[in-house]
């Protein structure tokens, strides 16, 4: 679908009521609400190609419809890159990362992907096209409205194309993986977010066992990613292989070759599911407290005869925890019960992912946000009629 094409169906589907759904490559689907039944289904996978890349100046210019992984194969040529660091990313579209506002783990060192959009041209659901910023770095005075469309799940307009700023390619990048022997996995964590070095990526890991490379301990295994100069990983790994030490972990294996691809299992393991058995909570908080919440949710499903596969990242405070049962019968009887007790102890998670079809009685998002009222307003504003991904969002929108 051309850009044209996808303006003049969203302008005739709002003048005659019909609500659309947008696609990308409907790797996140399972985040948050499920679509609703639309009447018509757009895909903005045909759109994909990196319209500019001034490499000199970092800064590139790209349709949504790219996949993750092409657009970085692209710049990795110049020696750059985006943190988009999502699931699945040879299937997941810039697009659809950029609309679901998916929170990656490197973050906290370069920054979240929506930080360095710098323009964007999005198709609103009268079919006007809207554009903000350009590709200037700091070019934007007043309202940034390319932040109002990131995290919004196409319900104000749909994404066509995005203009970044690029960052410098690490020369250099290494995975530690440990097994966390009894009474480890906090001490283990606190020193690796002591770090003076940080780590672009760390996570405690308990269970994910077909997906996630190394073996538990008694306490899980911990997964590390180090970027940068070699000089800077390999002063990175010695700090935090005598780290791991002092907290009680024995011995570090240290994977170079492949350790890009090791990391993307962990990114894709995040929203894995088992069969039509599983749904994948995602809790925010503070990385001081994330392996405390890991364990109360662990223990409170756990409680209930069901079983957990967790994910700790240590370094901004995420929690992911699976819930699984061996049996579809059993986990429906058991998960509603679950998820009432999972609300109790945090009650703004998210469900990241699952299958099970028990999973449409549940509350997606769990409690609103604060400012929900907010968000409904600029629905009101950017979509009178409600036609684009009916109640995909939060609070129903």
């Amino acid at each position: 679908m051309t850009l044209d094409e996808l303006r003049h169906t969203l302008a005739e589907c709002d003048r005659n009521g019909q609500t659309v759904e947008i696609q990308g490559g409907n790797t996140l689907r399972g985040f948050g609400a499920l679509p609703a039944r639309a009447d018509v289904v757009v895909t903005t996978t045909g759109l994909a190609d990196l319209l500019r890349h001034d490499y000199h100046d970092l800064t590139c210019s790209t349709q949504s419809g790219i996949r993750v992984a092409d657009l970085a194969g692209l710049l990795a040529k110049r020696g750059q890159f985006i943190p988009i660091d999502v699931p699945q990313r040879r299937k997941a579209t810039v697009g659809g990362a950029l609309a679901s506002g998916w929170l990656g783990p490197r973050r906290h060192l370069y920054g979240r992907a929506r930080d360095l959009v710098i323009g964007s041209q999005v198709v609103l659901a009268d079919g006007t096209l809207a554009s903000a910023g350009g590709m200037v770095v700091k070019n934007v005075s007043g309202y940034d409205m390319s932040k109002v469309y990131i995290g919004s799940f196409g319900t104000l307009g749909v994404i066509m194309q995005l203009n970044f700023k690029t960052l410098a390619e690490p020369k250099r990048r290494r995975a530690l993986i440990a097994k966390l022997p009894e009474n480890t996995r906090a001490r283990a964590a606190a020193q690796v977010a002591a770090s003076a070095i940080p780590p672009a990526a760390a996570f405690c890991i308990e269970g994910f066992r077909k997906s996630i490379d190394g073996e538990d301990g008694v306490d899980g295994r911990i997964f590390i990613l180090l970027e940068g100069s070699e000089a800077l990983v390999d002063r990175a790994t010695r700090d935090l292989r005598s780290a791991l030490g002092r907290a009680g972990v024995p011995e570090t294996v240290i994977l170079d070759a492949g350790a890009w691809e090791s990391f993307e299992r962990v990114l894709d393991a995040s929203i894995s599911n088992v069969g039509e058995r599983s749904i994948t909570y995602r809790a925010l908080g503070l990385p001081g407290d994330a392996v405390q919440t890991a364990t109360a949710l662990r223990d409170t499903v756990n409680r209930r005869e069901l079983f957990t596969d967790v994910l700790v990242d240590i370094m901004n405070g995420d929690v992911f925890v699976r819930v699984s049962e061996r049996d579809s019968r059993a986990f429906a009887e058991k998960i509603e019960t679950c998820d009432d007790e999972i609300r109790t102890l945090c009650p703004s998670s998210v469900i990241a992912a699952g299958d099970a079809p028990i999973r449409e009685s549940l509350s997606a998002w769990g409690a609103d946000p604060p400012g929900v009222t907010k968000m409904r307003a600029l629905k009101a504003q950017f979509d009178p009629r409600g036609t684009l991904n009916r109640g995909r969002f939060a609070g129903g929108i």
